[in-house]
């Protein structure tokens, strides 16, 4: 199925709460998930873009599905602003204050899906995944898996994906990937998890969100 068309791109201020960001109509119904159950509307009209992008810790499922996305950052450094990935915000690499988010949105674009594993449903997640997959005819033209709970930091993305673009989504290959993830990730263990569970569930929360995706693409879903 050939989903290779621009995309159009929603603007969020980065003053905004996310709140807003919940309440407005270009937002996903993957983005709004993410930032129900564990964050209270209290705390979502408290939380402005700008302090969850810099502190992923209070939205980590959001900024999971924001670098899965593709998301990037307009950051107001000293030699004016300038747009660049959420990816080198978030690992230190673009310096300034960010000034708008922009996502890209609409049909025609990337198979979006998630997958958790928590101790309840309305718990934060111990691990999570999200992927986005794009397929142009029978070939992945991109493939991006954002996790939680099994970095040193709060989120970031896999490499490991990238090895499904220019060939097919199937079930083959997205098992590689997720054992792949598996081996690439560097988890702490904790009370809510052994580094050795949080290195397994990685490996079964992307295997997960990339089927998916995949059915998605096939249409199963």
């Amino acid at each position: 199925m050939d989903h290779h068309r621009r995309q159009e791109v929603w603007r969020i201020d980065a003053d905004a709460p996310l709140q807003a960001v919940l309440d407005a109509p270009e937002c996903p119904s993957l983005l709004r998930q993410t930032l129900t159950g564990v964050l209270s509307w209290q705390a979502r009209n408290e939380t402005p873009v700008r302090r969850a992008l810099s502190a992923p810790r209070v939205a980590p499922q959001w900024v999971a599905a924001l670098l899965a996305l593709g998301a990037t950052v307009t950051v107001d450094g000293d030699d004016g602003p300038s747009e660049v990935a959420l990816e080198a915000l978030l690992r230190g690499q673009a310096g300034g204050r960010a000034s708008a988010l922009h996502v890209p949105v609409g049909p025609g674009g990337a198979s979006l899906a998630e997958a958790h594993v928590g101790r309840t449903p309305t718990d934060e997640p111990i691990v999570a995944a999200v992927a986005a997959v794009e397929v142009a005819g029978d070939a992945v033209r991109q493939a991006r898996v954002a996790l939680t709970g099994v970095w040193p930091e709060a989120v970031r993305l896999a490499e490991a994906p990238a090895q499904l673009v220019g060939g097919p989504l199937d079930a083959e290959r997205v098992g590689a990937v997720a054992e792949a993830v598996e081996q690439e990730v560097a988890p702490k263990g904790d009370w809510l998890g052994s580094a050795e569970y949080r290195r397994a569930m990685a490996a079964v929360m992307t295997r997960r969100a990339l089927v998916s995706c995949l059915r998605r693409e096939v249409g199963d879903e």
